[in-house]
């Protein structure tokens, strides 16, 4: 049978019963109801029957829309126990509080249909235990005669009725009052408080209407409590308890399924999705789904099966969260293949369809992003290695200069001593010649000596090491071959920054001796927010070109190594100047 069938057979079902229910009451509660009590208990009934195929006919996989339909019915069948019918009687007192249960029931299940919490199942299984159990106990031993204080206020016949025990009646009802009306209560709208202390702020607000369960809960307590303990309440409390808990029983299930409807306008959006998609970047991809989704939360990570794990927009490893109370991760595949993880609120969970539809209107972004991510992890491999590439560059200079020091310009400095040892030894007294020989001799040791020492400068200058990046600086401006001014009053920073900002200086400088035809030269170097910027100027002929030779080139590539870049502004006859701009730590 179609679905809409159904639907029409429990309009109709729920109608018929709304009559029946509402000429039950008028025709045996006498004075204890007027017709607008008994059409507004009715009205209320009716309110979970509509919630619930409304429910049904926009949420059809939905639990929800059954479980209020089961209330409706049950809240309905509760006002036949008031029959002068003894078998009407018997059934339906019997079965009379299930409908409450119901209402606590659809209450915790909101809005997946289903209650998966420990804690709120094992109250759901105490409570129908506790609602079945007491009144069909207080049939077996219900005399006919007793008025039954809460749920009757005319005596009735029960057919199950195995002994006469008014005493134990009356302490089953006093006992049923605290547990039901007491603990009971109490306990949902702890569990309702619960829930919303540990929800996430989206879920928080997605359970708003459980608020109305808890009052609902407390006003039931509150009105039954009064009725089951006092022969005769005060009418003022009677009459305003009762059309306050009959406010609330109205309003509840309209503002469950507001809650239900909210989470359907969702895949209205995500009609949208689809267009908005066409030119987003990687990271916008996130927005969107984290606005489609209604979840500002949300993130979206993308799987590279060559890395064989998880990376972000910029293709930087990450590690899924746990699921949890505040996270949960949702995998998208794409041809039997994975190819995102969402991470998101929990709440989200008992919404699978909506992000299934939300990854199939960004199925194609997201595959494009996950390309663009692996390229960017391709990029960030390619930086850390030409950044290692440099570091060991480094090293293998400041090693060769060691080398060279220690070694060879040591044996060469001894060497000369030697010689001028010589020189003295046999100064005066032997030949000329080779005193003039041994003369020549130790001042060519000195040339290459000091040849040495600049090359070994050249290939990592030890005053960079020993006095830093401004010292150094000054020492490169007093070798240079024109009036070179310098403006560097910098703190320490990492050796291979320093070596780099020293290196674009000095070769900028060989450039100005070489090709500028400058008259003279600046260097500055300042360090502000994070930022080493070097600049090397010149009033020389200009049109330099990083393309124009391997120096500059190079000095690019080492700059951008470090994660920074070059500029080279050099328009013919106006000079030359050399920007590095090198991120850092201060």
């Amino acid at each position: 049978m179609e679905a809409r069938y159904i639907r029409l057979l429990v309009v109709l079902g729920g109608l018929a019963l709304g009559v029946v229910a509402y000429q039950v009451q008028i025709d045996n509660l006498g004075p204890y109801t007027t017709g607008l009590r008994a059409a507004a208990s009715v009205a209320a009934a009716w309110s979970f029957l509509a919630a619930g195929i409304a429910a049904l006919s926009y949420r059809p996989g939905n639990r929800l829309g059954p479980l209020m339909v089961a209330t409706g019915f049950a809240l309905l069948a509760r006002q036949l126990r008031y029959s002068t019918d003894e078998l009407w009687f018997t059934v339906f007192f019997a079965l009379s509080e299930v409908g409450y249960a119901l209402v606590a029931h659809s209450a915790l299940a909101y809005p997946s249909g289903r209650v998966t919490d420990p804690a709120e199942r094992l109250f759901l299984k105490v409570t129908y235990a506790t609602v079945l159990a007491f009144p069909i106990a207080i049939l077996l031993f219900h005399d006919g005669q007793q008025r039954l204080r809460y749920f009757d206020p005319f005596p009735r016949e029960s057919l199950i009725s195995i002994a006469e025990a008014p005493g134990f009646v009356s302490f089953l009802q006093d006992a049923y009052a605290v547990i039901a009306y007491g603990v009971l209560a109490a306990a949902f709208i702890a569990l309702v408080a619960r829930k919303l202390w540990h929800s996430t702020p989206r879920a928080r607000a997605i359970l708003a209407p459980l608020l109305l369960g808890a009052v609902v809960a407390a006003l039931w307590a509150v009105y039954n409590s009064v009725v089951a303990f006092s022969s005769r309440p005060p009418d003022f409390v009677t009459e305003n308890v009762f059309w306050w808990q009959i406010l609330a029983l109205i309003a509840l299930p309209f503002a469950l399924l507001v809650g239900l409807l909210r989470s359907r306008l969702a895949y209205v959006g995500i009609g949208d999705l689809l267009l908005r998609l066409e030119s987003v970047s990687p990271s916008g991809i996130r927005d969107e789904l984290a606005t489609a989704l209604r979840d500002p939360t949300l993130e979206v990570f993308f799987w590279l099966p060559e890395q064989d794990a998880f990376v972000d927009v910029h293709g930087l490893p990450v590690q899924l969260p746990e699921e949890g109370p505040t996270r949960a991760v949702t995998m998208l595949e794409h041809e039997g293949e994975p190819l995102a993880a969402v991470v998101h609120d929990p709440i989200l969970r008992d919404e699978p369809d909506l992000i299934d539809v939300a990854a199939a209107a960004a199925r194609l972004a997201l595959e494009n992003a996950r390309l663009q991510a692996e390229v960017q992890a391709q990029l960030t491999k390619v930086k850390e290695s030409r950044a290692r590439i440099v570091a060991a560059g480094d090293e293998q200079r400041r090693r060769i200069e060691r080398d060279l020091h220690d070694g060879a310009q040591q044996r060469l400095v001894a060497l000369a001593l030697e010689l001028k040892s010589a020189q003295r030894k046999h100064g005066g007294t032997g030949d000329p010649e080779i005193e003039r020989l041994l003369g020549d001799a130790a001042e060519e040791v000195h040339i290459a000596v000091e040849e040495l020492r600049d090359l070994a400068g050249g290939i990592h200058p030890g005053i960079l090491t020993q006095g830093g990046l401004s010292v150094a600086l000054d020492a490169l401006a007093a070798r240079a071959s024109v009036p070179v001014t310098v403006d560097a009053r910098l703190e320490r920073v990492s050796p291979a920054i320093e070596a780099t900002a020293y290196f674009v200086a000095s070769e900028a400088l060989t450039n100005v001796s070489k090709h500028a035809s400058a008259s003279s030269a600046s260097i500055a170097a300042t360090l502000e927010n994070g930022l080493l910027v070097i600049e090397v100027a010149d009033n020389g002929v200009g049109g330099a070109s990083a393309d124009g030779g391997s120096g500059l080139r190079g000095l690019a590539d080492r700059v951008e190594a470090q994660g920074g870049r070059l500029r080279i502004i050099s328009p013919a006859g106006e000079g030359t100047r050399v920007v590095g701009e090198i991120p850092c730590a201060s």
